[in-house]
């Protein structure tokens, strides 16, 4: 992996140069084939996944619908800073290289990086609430609800 694939990535291009090599040694690796399952619904979620190359496929149990998505994605951040149960199954559409941050490595990044864990946090409100917005948008049933929660 290289820091030029962390720039690849919305969330984690918005760090400094030190601040990518930091939190490098903190990244699990994964290259997976196609139809491989990374995280069933109703799992524990145990950190985010970036995805730097391939394709994902996100459906539910509880939608007909299902959600492709491409290279700079970013699964489950969520369970960074609130355990729970994965929303949805997540599976390998084509060959695909993952980075994976765990809930324990972000947090030892928090400590060494707080400036910078604080960023890419605000970075993943963001995106989780452009991600809400758009679901609102659609008329996808439930997000009203979750709105009407706020």
């Amino acid at each position: 992996m290289s820091l030029a694939d962390l720039k690849r990535l919305q969330l984690l291009a918005e760090l400094h140069e030190e601040e990518r090599e930091t939190i490098v040694s903190e990244l699990e690796e994964l290259w997976l084939d196609a139809g491989s399952v990374l995280f069933e619904e109703g799992e524990p979620g145990e950190g985010a996944l970036f995805l730097v190359e391939g394709g994902v496929r996100l459906s539910s149990s509880r939608h007909a619908d299902t959600a492709d998505v491409g290279p700079g994605a970013a699964l489950g951040v969520l369970a960074l800073a609130s355990p729970g149960p994965r929303e949805v199954r997540a599976e390998t559409t084509s060959r695909s290289h993952l980075l994976v941050l765990r809930r324990s490595a972000f947090r030892r990044f928090c400590d060494d990086e707080p400036r910078a864990a604080c960023r890419l946090l605000e970075a993943l409100l963001r995106d989780t609430a452009q991600h809400g917005r758009e679901a609102l948008a659609l008329g996808v049933p439930g997000v009203d609800r979750l709105a009407d929660d706020a």
